[in-house]
């Protein structure tokens, strides 16, 4: 049996960008190769180890769990080579950050989030950054992305959840539904049944907790419903009814009043999820601490932020 040609860098980082990209012809672009010559590096990669590296599949093409470690060399392999480059570099250029960071998120964080991001790549422009708006949760540990933003919690030990706030929600409704229906911008939670809703859609199989919570205090005129944050928050601002929506997503958007009720308003705890062994690179770190900053702002409730905003009200 002939000896097989021992792995290069070159073969690794056609496997590191595969996994970042998730797409031959993706992975390709970036290395500035065809989508045939990063296929017959995976398959003479995959012959020279005497197994499979990557899945395919018509959602694209992602790394085997047991290729992993292939990945981590790569990625140590990277930062080795970007710190030898950095110490070539004038002193004003040494601290550049470089590299592609993928961030995940729900819908209703996009608009904030991407607007933080930017700003980040101004001060970097070697920084490229990939936002995935989650229909489910990626898998941090199997480095799906680098940063996750999220309500919920991982199982995996190897992800590591930094506690960003607490994401307050408010009842929102637009100005003509508050001028007919509901003067003094007031809802009582007795009036909770003679009210529209807007609300989740409930073909996604499970109970949302808004639709659970608005349930619990008699609403039951769910007129308009939707997966998706930004249709509901729109049809609210079209008038279809009352919603239960992100004080971080809301409260600053022109066509909808915020509703005063009695009833003790829900909030959730947010986290910035990341793989416990990037959370040292420095293009992940940077992301991490910018959007943990803008959070920590973002998420105070909207009567906090007025507050903050005056401090002479408070005197």
């Amino acid at each position: 049996m002939k000896n097989q040609p021992p792995t290069t860098w070159d073969d690794l980082r056609v496997l590191l960008a595969l996994h970042r990209h998730q797409s031959l012809l993706a992975a390709g672009a970036a290395l500035g190769l065809s989508t045939s010559t990063v296929a017959r590096r995976i398959e003479a990669l995959e012959q020279s180890l005497g197994r499979a590296l990557v899945h395919r599949s018509s959602a694209g093409t992602t790394v085997e769990p047991d290729a992993m470690e292939l990945v981590e060399l790569a990625e140590q392999f990277e930062l080795g080579l970007g710190g030898i480059k950095r110490d070539d570099r004038p002193a004003e250029k040494a601290h550049a950050l470089t590299g592609t960071i993928r961030v995940s998120m729900g819908e209703g964080f996009v608009k904030p989030v991407t607007a933080v991001l930017s700003q980040l790549r101004s001060a970097h422009p070697g920084l490229h950054i990939e936002v995935a708006v989650e229909s489910r949760f990626t898998d941090v540990g199997r480095r799906e992305v680098d940063v996750a933003l999220r309500v919920g919690r991982s199982s995996s030990a190897v992800v590591v959840e930094k506690w960003a706030g607490q994401l307050t929600f408010g009842l929102y409704a637009s100005h003509g539904y508050v001028e007919q229906r509901l003067p003094g911008r007031r809802l009582r939670v007795q009036d909770f049944a003679s009210h529209d809703f807007v609300g989740q859609d409930l073909a996604t199989g499970r109970q949302d907790a808004s639709n659970l919570w608005l349930a619990s205090r008699g609403a039951t005129r769910f007129v308009f419903r939707s997966a998706s944050d930004l249709a509901r928050q729109e049809a609210t601002e079209q008038g279809q009814g009352i919603c239960l929506l992100p004080d971080a997503m809301a409260h600053a958007v022109p066509g909808l009043v915020r509703l005063e009720v009695d009833a003790p308003l829900p909030s959730c705890p947010v986290y910035l999820a990341y793989h416990r062994d990037r959370r040292n690179v420095p293009g992940v770190r940077a992301v991490i601490d910018a959007l943990g900053a803008a959070l920590a702002e973002g998420l105070q409730p909207p009567a906090e932020k007025a507050e903050a905003a005056n401090p002479a009200a408070q005197s």
